[in-house]
């Protein structure tokens, strides 16, 4: 049975280069999804659509009594339809590519998939009030996105051969032992985000919005030491790969998450003692999102794929050709 996206693929074969351009469009859109969703909570905007999926219980768009904040919100909800169209750009590029990609059509369907199930949760976590813990969990699931879309633009520029590591497994643990204490730092700054300052509105139906019953200066304490953790293990990993001669693709990338920490580490300490300013926290924000995309790419470069080998051709076949 033929499906649209084969018809289409009759007609249209994007080169290897359109294929890498459209997933890392999907990869820039999932990152900007996740600044436009700071800024809708660093401007007060969580609740500048009353409701969910309608902006209102009468109006799918903001009403002009909802002024600026409306505005701000519904245009964050209408950015994840450029999202996914970027997405969707991806997955048709990947299916219409001769060969089909298989495998990056299902790491692009995997990217829909998430924004779906985060749309369902953003409109959870504006029904009730900003909760902050379906907050975190909403930036989570982004970061998730974040995750898969990386991988296929990664992939986008590999073969489909089987994986064949560069450097001893040990060291390949190694790099997840990096990328696990990356994700627990960028899981603690939403919990100190939640516990903290800008809540995303200032309440609804009279009631201020929760916040995390734990104590922020306690919570800043521990995000702070798995910073100084991060930090540490960078560089303890940067002199184990010159040790070992790692690729230079994957050195590269150590150095770089090692600047884009220190960086973070400052921003970090002074959005903390000037009260947290909302100009440096959606830079923060940007920050920890380009962090973790680049400890994910580090095990990434120890490995190496190639394109598939052509399949046999029979010698009976060869004999009747």
């Amino acid at each position: 049975m033929r499906t649209p996206s084969s018809l289409l693929a009759d007609r249209w074969q994007p080169s290897g280069v359109i294929v890498r351009r459209a997933a890392l469009a999907a990869l820039v859109m999932s990152v900007v999804i996740v600044v436009t969703g700071g800024a809708v909570r660093l401007t007060a905007s969580g609740l500048g659509c009353t409701t969910w999926p309608r902006c209102t219980g009468e109006s799918v768009t903001p009403t002009p009594e909802m002024g600026i904040h409306g505005v701000i919100e519904f245009t964050n909800r209408m950015l994840a339809y450029v999202l996914s169209a970027a997405i969707g750009w991806a997955i048709l590029a990947a299916r219409c590519h001769v060969p089909w990609r298989r495998s990056l059509t299902k790491l692009g369907w995997a990217q829909f998939w998430l924004v779906m199930s985060n749309a369902v949760l953003g409109g959870i976590t504006v029904l009730t009030g900003l909760n902050p813990y379906t907050v975190a969990a909403h930036l989570i699931a982004a970061m998730g996105l974040v995750w898969v879309a990386l991988l296929m633009w990664e992939r986008s520029k590999e073969g489909d051969g089987a994986p064949q590591l560069a450097v001893s497994r040990p060291i390949v643990q190694l790099s997840y032992v990096l990328v696990t204490v990356i994700g627990l730092l960028v899981a603690a700054g939403t919990l100190v985000t939640g516990a903290g300052h800008h809540p995303g509105a200032p309440g609804k139906d009279g009631k201020p919005v929760p916040r995390i019953p734990l104590d922020y200066d306690r919570l800043a304490q521990v995000h702070a030491d798995l910073a100084f953790l991060s930090v540490g293990l960078v560089i303890a990993v940067i002199f184990v790969f010159a040790a070992v001669k790692a690729p230079p693709a994957a050195r590269a990338r150590v150095r770089e998450l090692f600047v884009l920490l220190l960086a973070q580490g400052v921003l970090g300490f002074v959005q903390y003692f000037t009260q947290v300013p909302e100009l440096l926290v959606g830079i923060h924000m940007l920050g920890a999102t380009l962090v973790w995309a680049a400890a994910l790419r580090i095990p990434l470069a120890l490995r190496v794929r190639l394109d598939e080998p052509a399949p046999a051709v029979p010698a009976q076949a060869l004999q009747t050709a």
